[in-house]
């Protein structure tokens, strides 16, 4: 470009009356020149990505270059060649290129305030430069992009999410960038740009505070594999209960059961308490805890009778007739009577009826029998004796999971009265209305 624009200054300065005005001229249609080229490389570059890459990239088996493509990464190395053309025909004036071949009048040219472009060069070498580092960054951004839709591909973007890297890194190639810029545009040192955004540090730290906690906070999380894309959490906090759609650097967004979308800062999933119920879906089961509350005044001992009845039922037959045999025995070598139910042992129909939760549950074909199954009695408060469930349901979709538990303790509450036992309930309105009309009948007779 150097010996182009040298024959159009010889050209020029051979037209009488514009000799004072030659290397402007030159300089001008070399600059115009180098722009049509530039720009023709642009297209050629940009028709060959176009024609070929994409095209090959659209036959391949592999999804990187497609993801490549998607992120217009083939898009900004188009971009790049015109980058390097002005970057490297910049300086085809001369070190010591000015427009004016003369100085006629200092004073003029003072006045006309043409200082500035007294070195055609160093005005263009720092123009290409800014392209260049801004086109560099797009590339960048672009690379970057498809190093996150390449990976999120593969098995571990489920578990080690790396979009916060992938957004702290573009933050500081964008600074970067910036510094950069600004130091050519004012011919200043990088470095002494750096060192002085070192005095506005703690401005920073206030401003950027969410996104360094943020960071931090993504790092906590997949390193210790806290939370990952998929996961059903609940944060009680701040009223999010879903499925994990987005974690950035400083947002997690929660699909809530109701559709909503929460967005909830990354470090509050590092600061507060929050619940992943990935251990349950892995696990193949859900768990069912709850209580039925039963009236103490309806527990008893077993008698003849209740137990002969107890005996019809399939489900509990071999365990009544086992229990009373052992207990009988138990009570002849103690030399116990048969009606002797404080110093002897009996069955009793809460004892019954807790052995029959446990066989109806191992053998409901929906529950999870190699998990935990247990039928235990809690402590008894004011509201009677309570006998919870602890099993675990295949079921895992909410839906059918809520169905089982409610037919498991549809049943459990008809079965009830079959025990002579009754749940506990407060008393109503409608029990008062019952009690005083039974009392009026009885004032009557």
């Amino acid at each position: 470009m150097q010996l182009f624009y040298r024959f159009l200054l010889k050209e020029i300065r051979l037209i009488d009356g514009v000799e004072v005005y030659a290397k402007p001229l030159a300089a001008g249609i070399a600059f115009v020149v180098i722009c049509a080229l530039a720009y023709l490389a642009y297209l050629i570059a940009r028709r060959f990505m176009a024609m070929v890459v994409s095209r090959l990239a659209a036959k391949t088996e592999t999804q990187w270059d497609d993801i490549m493509v998607e992120n217009h990464v083939f898009k900004g190395v188009a971009n790049l060649v015109p980058a390097l053309i002005f970057f490297y025909t910049a300086n085809f004036a001369g070190p010591d290129a000015s427009f004016f071949t003369t100085t006629p009048d200092a004073a003029t040219l003072k006045h006309l305030s043409v200082d500035f472009y007294l070195n055609l060069d160093d005005f263009l070498i720092r123009l290409s430069k800014l392209y260049l580092i801004g086109i560099a960054a797009y590339l960048i951004n672009a690379l970057l992009n498809s190093v996150l839709g390449i990976y999120n591909t593969t098995q571990y973007a489920a578990s080690r999410p790396i979009k916060g890297y992938i957004q702290l890194i573009k933050i500081f190639i964008y600074g970067i960038a910036i510094i950069l810029m600004i130091a050519y545009l004012f011919k200043k040192d990088p470095w002494d740009l750096v060192i002085g955004l070192g005095t506005m540090a703690a401005v920073l730290l206030l401003i950027f505070k969410d996104t360094i906690l943020g960071f931090v906070a993504s790092i906590q999380l997949s390193a210790n594999k806290m939370v990952s894309l998929g996961d059903w959490v609940s944060v009680p906090k701040h009223n999010a209960d879903g499925t994990v759609i987005d974690i950035t650097l400083n947002t997690v967004k929660i699909q809530n059961w109701d559709k909503t979308i929460s967005t909830i800062p990354t470090y509050a999933l590092v600061a507060d308490s929050f619940s992943n119920w990935k251990g349950m879906e892995e696990s193949g089961g859900r768990r069912i805890k709850r209580s039925v509350l039963i009236d103490v005044n309806t527990i008893k001992f077993c008698d003849t009778e209740m137990l002969e009845r107890f005996e019809k039922f399939d489900i509990i037959r071999s365990y009544v007739i086992e229990k009373e045999k052992e207990l009988k025995e138990y009570n002849q070598q103690k030399n116990i009577k048969d009606e002797d139910y404080i110093s002897g042992r009996h069955q009793t129909n809460v004892g019954i009826f807790r052995r029959y939760l446990e066989v109806y549950l191992e053998n409901h074909p929906r529950v999870h029998n190699n998990m935990t199954t247990l039928v235990r009695q809690l402590q008894s408060n004011g509201k009677g004796v309570p006998i919870e469930i602890y099993v675990f349901s295949k079921e895992q979709e909410w839906a059918k999971y809520e169905a089982l538990q409610a037919d498991i303790f549809d049943h459990i509450l008809a079965v009830i009265p079959e025990f002579e036992l009754r749940v506990f309930q407060d008393i109503s309105g409608v029990d008062f209305a019952r009690g005083i009309q039974a009392r009026s009948l009885t004032d009557r007779t």
